[in-house]
């Protein structure tokens, strides 16, 4: 009796191969969805437990991500930032040195109170008047991360939310307009839980972990003028040690 021959290679690793070389093709990139399991095994003639493997071995490997709204995609671009105080990388560089198109959306825009613990990071006052703006961060057009900015009210009179929502850099703006050379100096790094509004914006479920970044810019004589809270998306951010650039 003739044994039967033996593939040279799983199907699962065959379809894994086929996936490989859609997804480095010319039609993906960062962020696209490949086809459903249905789609694939329809097209290759396979049943749709061996996609479902070829799918799962390949978002082991990060090479796809799952999303349970949009299916199984090319994973986005990451954003790298970095972690020395001294450094002063603007975050469009960054993207744009992550390999990814930068974007941002003004979210809010007013005047508040400053509570106890930003008027010690800012040297203010508890209730003195703050300008506080909120804006979604964005890399091939999906978020990544939240920024909450703090200015002091009496300093930096006269500054509008039209002075933002085209994605103006806030520190050349600062430079230009009030003649402040602003640096950030003191940076914390830590772990935060994602709130509903956090979790919308940044297409988590409510609850997930977050990477959130705190800091204060200084001007040159070494007054704080902002404190900013960023909170980032864990799997599209990560922070790492790097060289100090200038900033746009």
């Amino acid at each position: 009796m003739r044994e039967p021959v033996k593939r040279a290679k799983p199907i699962y690793v065959e379809v894994q191969d086929y996936l490989l070389d859609l997804i480095n093709g010319p039609d993906y990139g960062p962020g696209d969805r490949i086809p459903s399991e249905r789609v694939l095994a329809d097209t290759l003639r396979i049943n749709r437990m061996t996609v479902r493997k070829a799918i799962d071995k390949l978002v082991e490997r990060n090479v796809l991500e799952r999303n349970g709204t949009s299916g199984t995609r090319v994973p986005l671009v990451q954003v790298t930032r970095p972690i020395e105080v001294s450094s002063s990388l603007g975050i469009t560089r960054i993207i744009r040195n992550s390999g990814g198109s930068p974007g941002n959306k003004l979210l809010h825009f007013g005047e508040e109170a400053a509570t106890e613990s930003i008027a010690r990071r800012l040297d203010l006052a508890a209730g003195a008047d703050l300008i506080m703006f909120r804006r979604l961060r964005t890399v091939n057009d999906e978020p990544f991360c939240i920024e909450t900015s703090y200015l002091p009210a009496a300093r930096f009179a006269g500054l509008v939310a039209e002075d933002l929502v085209a994605g103006q850099s806030l520190y050349a703006l600062l430079k230009a307009r009030y003649g402040v050379e602003a640096s950030a100096r003191d940076r914390e790094i830590g772990v935060g839980t994602a709130t509903d509004m956090e979790a919308r914006l940044l297409s988590l479920k409510p609850g997930s972990p977050t990477l959130v970044l705190r800091l204060v810019a200084r001007d040159g004589g070494g007054a704080p003028i902002e404190y900013m809270k960023s909170v980032n998306h864990p799997h599209h951010v990560v922070f790492r040690n790097s060289t100090p650039t200038p900033q746009d």
